[in-house]
């Protein structure tokens, strides 16, 4: 009787002081079987409940059959020297490049398409290829039920440039490919070659066993994502739109985020849409002169006013409810096991109390700034330029800023921010604004100097033509997201304690914590910093994820891309092919997409 009272006390008083005490009550909610509201009330307040796993029914067999096939040693090397013979291919973009057929440059993409026909011989004996503009690739796997809409899986072949001033700070030559029996080195090894091998290798592996899909499976690779994609994935894209029509496919797979441990757990994070982008060009004109008799600014000081100014008014991070941030923060308080308790109890009262809100959004943001960065529009000063001679005053000076749009903003939007914050300098500096000349008539009308004599002008534009929107968002609540993450969730696995050891590798670099479990993986909906070729695509489906099932266990999660030293762990690159499989596979059986 004592023990009865004593525990109904003490449930009666942590749920008074139910904000604070959440994170411990967490912990034993789910192991009870009292009721089913109370269960209910648990998994709401956690607001990351999972996918199942989803492994394929009629062809579980074969999925078995392919996953030993993934953990041999075998297996791993042979696809480890795929993707080292694709890094040994240089297929380098710049911003800059004329057309195909034109610039010579564009030619380093045919002994790719030369490799590609050896390396997959099965899928260009089977597979339908049509090439799009010389170097754009599109495979139609044919599927035996027309009534399904395709699975498209994308991925691109180019890489950016390596700095000729770098090539010493690598371990290995950039393009050298090589393969240490643990990881693939080179530019591309991690982005996005491991992308269009894996796909590539996860295809020609299920026709070697005989798979043949009932839904028809679409690869499409364009080549120059690196350089915002005009030449390649936009005129796939038109090909796949004549030829399917809007909304024709039941889901695409571009590259993404990789998976990434936090806070003692795997995460991974599908994007479900991605940030806009905006180049922003301000440029300075002035009178010159010879500099022993200078102004008081110079258009490069004019510049230098505008350019402070613009980074102190950049758009702040903040942490609100039904965000993809917020989101995140409430995976991390259900399924981190070594997050803090004072921010997990944070995580779990910001549902209804700002401060906890604001105490989490402090903690989270100052230990993960690519979240930070994830809900507002970013800044970034990248060029600048100006003056032509010591003694010569500069006559014009520009600067461009790179932007990614948040989702819930636009490039109108921006346009409006960037004017706000720059009229007040311009004016302070007695310089001229012309805001966007190039808009029409937009609200933003020039001042022409006519009574009042100005010291300059500033002129605000699209420095390149790219504008983007931020990406429609693709609903986590469809058919598409389930096969989606319980896909990842199945895929998910630690490589055979034998394979460890044929590869001479400790067993586990995660170590868990004293009678903790091996973590299993976390699908959480996020958004993507960057640009991908999927903004050529939003007509044909709105079920549009960018995701790489990648996991490095003993290295940079990102793979060190668009820098020295650009690495793929062998082991996290068969499972890309692992996920691959298992998504066709499902994709396959699901009639619901």
């Amino acid at each position: 009787m004592l023990t009865v009272v004593f525990l109904a006390g003490f449930i009666l008083y942590q749920w008074k002081y139910l904000p604070a005490s959440v994170a411990s009550i967490s912990f034993f909610l789910p192991t009870v079987r009292g009721p089913a509201s109370l269960v209910r009330w648990h998994e709401s307040a956690s607001s990351c409940l999972q996918e199942a796993p989803v492994i394929p029914v009629t062809r579980k067999s074969l999925w078995l059959a392919i996953e030993e096939l993934l953990h041999t040693e075998l297996f791993v090397n042979k696809t480890a020297s795929l993707l080292s013979g694709a890094v040994r291919i240089p297929t380098e973009v710049y911003d800059v490049m004329g057309p195909v057929g034109e610039d010579p440059r564009w030619e380093a993409f045919a002994p790719l398409h030369e490799y590609l026909l050896q390396a997959f011989p099965l899928i260009h004996m089977k597979l339908q290829l049509t090439k799009m503009n010389t170097y754009g690739l599109a495979y139609v796997w044919e599927g035996s039920d027309g009534a399904l809409k395709p699975l498209l899986l994308t991925a691109h072949q180019d890489v950016v440039p390596v700095d000729p001033a770098t090539i010493s700070n690598w371990t290995y030559p950039p393009y050298s490919g090589h393969y240490d029996g643990t990881r693939i080195w080179g530019r591309g090894s991690a982005d996005d070659k491991n992308g269009l091998i894996s796909i590539l290798a996860a295809v020609e592996t299920l026709l070697e066993h005989d798979f043949a899909p009932a839904r028809t499976v679409v690869l499409a690779f364009g080549f120059d994502e690196e350089a915002t994609g005009q030449q390649g994935a936009k005129q796939i894209g038109r090909y796949l739109l004549d030829i399917y029509g809007e909304n024709a496919f039941a889901m695409l797979v571009d590259e993404g985020d990789p998976i990434e441990d936090t806070y003692g757990a795997p995460f991974a994070r599908p994007a479900i849409s991605e940030k806009g982008y905006f180049d922003l060009q301000i440029q300075v004109s002035a009178p010159g002169g010879h500099s022993s008799v200078p102004p008081p600014h110079t258009a490069i000081g004019f510049l230098s006013s505008l350019i402070a100014a613009y980074e102190s008014g950049a758009p702040r991070s903040h942490l609100t409810r039904g965000s993809a941030a917020y989101t995140h923060a409430q995976c991390l308080a259900a399924h981190a096991p070594r997050l803090p308790p004072n921010l997990r109890a944070d995580i779990r009262a910001a549902h209804s109390s700002d401060a906890a809100l604001r105490r989490a959004e402090a903690a989270l943001f100052a230990e993960d700034p690519a979240l930070a960065a994830g809900g507002r529009t970013t800044v970034a000063v990248d060029v600048v330029w100006g003056g032509v001679k010591s003694n010569a005053l500069p006559e014009g000076a520009g600067v461009v800023v790179n932007h990614r749009v948040a989702v819930d903003s636009s490039v109108s939007a921006l346009k409006d921010h960037a004017v706000a914050v720059l009229r007040p300098v311009a004016d302070a500096l007695n310089v001229t604004l012309v805001a966007f000349p190039d808009d029409g008539d937009t609200l933003f009308s020039r001042r022409e100097i006519s009574s009042v004599a100005r010291a300059g002008t500033v002129t605000l534009s699209d420095a390149f033509g790219t504008a983007l929107e931020p990406a429609p968002v693709s609903p986590t609540d469809s058919a598409q997201w389930k096969v989606l993450a319980g896909t990842i969730r199945a895929a998910w696995g630690a490589p055979h304690p034998g394979l460890d050891r044929a590869l001479n590798k400790p067993a586990s670099v995660q170590v868990p914590l004293q009678g903790e479990a091996e973590p299993d993986i976390v699908v959480v909906p996020s958004l993507l910093a960057g640009n991908t070729d999927t903004q050529f695509y939003w007509a044909l489906t709105p079920h549009i994820f960018r995701y790489n099932h990648y996991y490095a266990r003993d290295g940079p999660a990102d793979g060190s891309i668009h820098t020295v030293d650009e690495v793929c762990e062998a082991e996290g690159f068969v499972g890309m092919v692992k996920f691959f499989v298992g998504l066709m596979l499902n994709a396959d059986e699901s009639r619901d997409m």
